[in-house]
């Protein structure tokens, strides 16, 4: 055999993978090695903002590698000094430095913790219930889902999960409007009773992705920057899922009008999945030696170039607005099948970033989660040629919707249409 391995029958994976072997995409479209097409409507892994091979930005990778692959980042680059000035430009106008050396998000926001710590000389980190902030031991060490903790005796310490705001589940029995903000309040019990009582940094998804497409109340984000800035404590928002447009503004900063003392990017940032990751913060918070957060990868050019094509795109007139419009399109269109289908809860969105409540129809008042159904409901979904996600990675009961920032409203009367024969088969 040449020295070669033998081919085995089935691949030598360590993980399951579904059967499904995908061989092509264009924009929401992917397709498997039968011809059969699929419509992505969870951008690949919420990476894909411009959807799959994007003829310009596929381009400006591929030219970028004409000239040159990697250069450490040790040296400066054409590609990686235009981005860092890209994004300084289109961020909150208090970011005024990029940090270019992570690869991707759970890197991106281990950075700014150790900036937040550098900075503060304080060590703990409060997160929020239901929040996915990466997968190295210690982004699961912060996670707010003990089910990426269990399996592993060591957990990184400092790490104290406060409740989200969760207004449908209220975890202190509250009604919206009339509870005193008391998801921001009461953190101070968890400063005091659960802490070190020493913490550098408040870490937060603005909107909760994994843990449910949760969106806040409008005074809760401006309640929380308050509430750190009175205690000297910085505010990091994870923007991996939400930024780059998915939320109908480039950033979530800008949807909820609040700016982070640090942010984080990831994700959609190059537009059509290459690896990278940024870390964004004021110019007070510089210091930090690079020799504290360095990743080989993290700039890397081919993505750097990809990430100024995908930004460009975004500015383009029009290009927002219409995220604005088709996601309000699907979100209307997937309310209304509600009166249809008792199983649905309540639907929220903002731009193309959108979670469906699954209940048991049996009391559609005591809003009860139905993971099974949820489940029914996915599989159901792939039958009709839909690819989506259910939250808390197949756990919970909402389902994630976030297709391509490139949806029109022809691919929405589609996605509308396969939902609605999905729903109609469903039986739990």
């Amino acid at each position: 055999m040449n020295g070669l391995l033998p081919l085995l029958q089935d691949p030598p994976f360590y993980y399951p993978v579904s059967p499904i072997s995908m061989v092509r995409g264009r924009g929401l479209r992917i397709y498997d090695d039968e011809g059969r097409e699929y419509l992505d409507c969870v951008s690949g892994t919420f990476n894909l903002i411009l959807g799959h091979n994007h003829p310009e930005v596929v381009e400006a990778a591929k030219l970028q590698m004409d000239e040159l692959v990697f250069s450490s980042s040790n040296f400066n680059a054409p590609a990686v000094d235009a981005l860092a000035r890209a994004l300084v430009a289109i961020s909150p106008s208090n970011l005024t430095r990029a940090h270019l050396r992570s690869p991707g998000g759970s890197t991106a926001n281990e950075g700014a913790i150790r900036i937040a710590q550098h900075i503060t000389g304080k060590r703990d980190v409060v997160t929020l219930f239901r929040s996915h902030l990466g997968q190295t031991f210690a982004m699961t060490g912060l996670s707010g889902f003990s089910t990426h903790r269990t399996p592993f005796p060591n957990v990184f310490p400092g790490g104290v999960q406060v409740p989200a705001p969760y207004c449908a589940r209220c975890f202190y029995k509250q009604s919206p409007g009339q509870c005193g903000m008391l998801c921001v309040s009461r953190i101070d019990d968890f400063i005091r009773y659960a802490s070190t009582g020493s913490v550098a940094c408040v870490l937060v998804e603005p909107i909760l992705g994994v843990g449910g497409n949760i969106i806040p109340p409008v005074d809760y984000l401006p309640s929380l920057k308050a509430f750190c800035e009175e205690r000297g404590i910085l505010l990091i928002f994870d923007e991996c899922q939400t930024g780059f447009g998915r939320c109908g503004q480039m950033f979530a900063a800008d949807y909820f009008g609040v700016s982070p003392h640090i942010m984080t990017l990831a994700k959609g940032m190059s537009g059509v999945g290459l690896p990278i990751g940024a870390i964004l913060t004021e110019e007070r918070l510089t210091g930090l030696d690079k020799l504290f957060h360095g990743f080989t990868n993290g700039g890397w050019l081919p993505a750097a170039a990809a990430a100024l094509k995908t930004i460009e795109i975004l500015q383009r007139p029009g290009f927002l607005e219409n995220v604005r419009h088709v996601g309000k399109l699907l979100c209307e269109g997937l309310d209304g099948l509600r009166h249809r289908h008792p199983f649905i809860g309540e639907v929220r969105g903002a731009g193309l970033m959108i979670g469906m409540e699954i209940i048991d129809p049996e009391n559609p008042a005591a809003n009860v989660p139905d993971n099974a159904r949820a489940l029914a409901l996915h599989k159901a979904l792939l039958q009709q040629g839909v690819i989506l996600r259910i939250s808390e990675h197949g756990r919970g009961n909402v389902v994630e919707i976030r297709p391509a920032l490139i949806c029109t409203d022809t691919d929405v009367a589609e996605i509308l249409e396969r939902f609605e024969q999905a729903c109609a088969g469903i039986h739990v």
